[in-house]
């Protein structure tokens, strides 16, 4: 195997491997994926966002925002409070539950307002930037020359995980038709948001 495709595929593991991980984004882009309600949007928005984040970090931006603290305490407490709004409004759904899913598309509102909340959960979340701009930025770092490769196959991981994630979660239709499967979707992503809220603004 060649240094640039050994490049290639550890940038694709790596990235995979912190992506994956469930969070705020991965639920939401979860939600829309079997509501399927702006899938290609959402899909596309988290995808290319996370393109550019790679990129400034294995461009070495991540040294630059890590002069100064006070970037990532700011961040901190404003995606904290964003986390802890959207919990709640899971956690309110739990107890009044819709009637299921859907499979139609809703209104253009509906559109707007998941690529708005799609735009803030991404780019108000620390986790992201940590993961992409810091962690994967400094072990890109380690790659020399091939920075860029390493870069590259972690790019391709966040495309695959997110077009699997959203356009795969149809499969899943069938199970999510009964209002109680919804629960405990919003119930899960309640818990998870709400925790990593009261996290990031107790760690700032």
């Amino acid at each position: 195997m060649s240094p640039a495709l050994t490049a290639a595929v550890a940038g694709f593991g790596t990235g995979l491997s912190l992506i994956v991980a469930i969070g705020a984004q991965n639920a939401f882009v979860l939600r829309q994926g079997v509501r399927r309600d702006a899938v290609l949007a959402v899909v596309g928005i988290c995808a290319l966002s996370d393109a550019l984040l790679i990129a400034l970090g294995v461009a070495g931006v991540g040294a630059v925002v890590v002069a100064w603290p006070g970037a990532l305490t700011a961040v901190g407490w404003i995606g904290g409070a964003f986390l802890l709004c959207y919990g709640a409004l899971a956690a309110r759904r739990v107890f009044r539950p819709a009637d299921g899913l859907t499979t139609e598309g809703e209104a253009a509102g509906s559109r707007r307002r998941a690529v708005l909340t799609c735009l803030a959960m991404t780019w108000l979340n620390p986790h992201v930037y940590l993961d992409t701009v810091f962690l994967l930025g400094s072990v890109a770092a380690d790659r020399g020359p091939l920075r860029w490769t390493f870069g590259l196959g972690a790019v391709l991981a966040s495309l695959c995980w997110f077009t699997a994630l959203g356009f795969g979660a149809r499969l899943l239709s069938r199970f999510l038709a009964r209002p109680a499967a919804w629960r405990f979707l919003d119930a899960l992503v309640a818990v998870t948001m709400i925790v990593l809220g009261v996290t990031l603004i107790a760690g700032s």
